[in-house]
């Protein structure tokens, strides 16, 4: 059985990466399944343990970066986040397409662990537009609003380091342009075979 792609979104804070996961995960041509993520934040009220995360003590947490459970693991606002392996490895020894979306950081671990994953840098139209944006989604909460911006801006400086820079002024325009690239990719892969 052929081992399955492994696709790594990522990008600036705030950029809208969701939106062009769930687009991504839609697309039956790309038959792509998505690596849940571990946190040690709280859940949120219309989020589901198992499908939006793994809710899990920092206990919890430390074990798995202890016993090396984790591809990739960072932390922002105090809490975790990270990437468990065993589900990843799983899903692409039998062949599954596996989307992972993490922070810009997150990249270079699994990159070393999977040298054959794709990775996609999702950027901001402009800085002004995701200022903007950021500015709406945490208007309750301006420290939230500066340290979101200030990480976009971080994570902005290493997009030069990614193969796949995609533009997101609409998640439905990105979601096309990382298709065709991944479509290709797999064409690839068949002929190797």
């Amino acid at each position: 059985m052929k081992k399955g792609l492994v696709v790594i979104l990522s990008g600036a804070s705030s950029v809208g990466k969701g939106a062009i996961r769930k687009f991504l995960l839609e697309d039956p041509d790309l038959n792509l399944f998505y690596s849940v993520s571990m946190t040690t934040r709280p859940k949120r009220e219309n989020e589901v343990d198992g499908k939006d995360y793994y809710f899990v003590s920092h206990k919890e947490f430390a074990q798995a970066v202890k016993e090396r459970e984790l591809l990739e693991y960072t932390e922002f606002n105090g809490y975790y986040y990270g990437t468990p392996k065993n589900q990843v490895e799983f899903l692409e020894s039998v062949g599954k397409n596996v989307l992972i979306e993490v922070e810009a950081q997150g990249v270079g671990p699994i990159k070393l662990n999977i040298p054959d994953s794709v990775a996609f840098f999702v950027m901001p139209s402009s800085l002004e537009e995701l200022e903007k944006q950021i500015n709406t989604l945490y208007k309750d909460d301006e420290a939230s609003a500066i340290r979101r911006l200030n990480k976009a801006k971080m994570d902005m400086e290493i997009a030069p380091l990614f193969n796949n820079i995609v533009y997101n002024d609409d998640p439905q325009k990105a979601h096309q342009e990382i298709k065709k690239v991944l479509l290709e990719e797999m064409a690839k892969r068949k002929e190797d075979e």
